[in-house]
């Protein structure tokens, strides 16, 4: 677990803050035998920001993994968060938006 994030998860924190704030995600969330960058309990999703060092079959496992928890996962390359924050935005309201909100909305 990291103590400081890095500038595509900064990023994508203040999104997720500005944005979504009434899913409560949180950072750097212990699920499923992992530390997902991000997870709204409400939402039963998992966000993850990957950098170069990702991809391939142990981010397969790992999405496995965390979907027999009951979440689904959204992942983002660092440089799509970085220069695409308002198509990022688009992908997680529309996620969120198949399920219903939270009850403080309704």
């Amino acid at each position: 677990m990291r103590r400081e994030p890095t500038e595509a998860e900064a990023v994508m924190w203040r999104l997720l803050k500005e944005q979504f704030g009434c899913w409560r995600f949180r950072r750097q969330v212990p699920l499923a035998q992992a530390i997902c960058d991000f997870a709204s309990h409400q939402a039963r999703l998992v966000i993850e920001i990957d950098g170069g060092q990702h991809g391939g079959k142990d981010d397969a496992r790992r999405d496995a993994m965390i979907a027999r928890e009951g979440y689904r996962v959204l992942r983002f390359w660092n440089n799509e968060v970085l220069g695409n924050r308002g198509g990022v935005a688009l992908v997680v309201a529309r996620e969120l938006g198949a399920i219903s909100p939270p009850s403080n909305l309704r």
